[in-house]
């Protein structure tokens, strides 16, 4: 699954994960801290929306 910041439009992929950030891949959207903010414009965790369109290709 994938997750969209509404702002700025970067996508956290759980099978990525964001090793830059300290997030492994593999981990769950649900796993992360809910104090986990947008690496680039600092939107809140609970902003981000599930990027459906992403889903479907698979």
């Amino acid at each position: 699954m994938k997750y969209v910041c509404p702002i700025c439009g970067y996508v956290y992929d759980e099978k990525e994960g964001d090793p830059d950030n300290g997030i492994e891949p593999g981990t769950l959207w649900e796993d992360i801290p809910d104090d986990f903010e947008c690496p680039l414009c600092g939107v809140a965790k609970d902003e981000f929306e599930e990027d459906t369109e992403s889903e479907e290709e698979e």
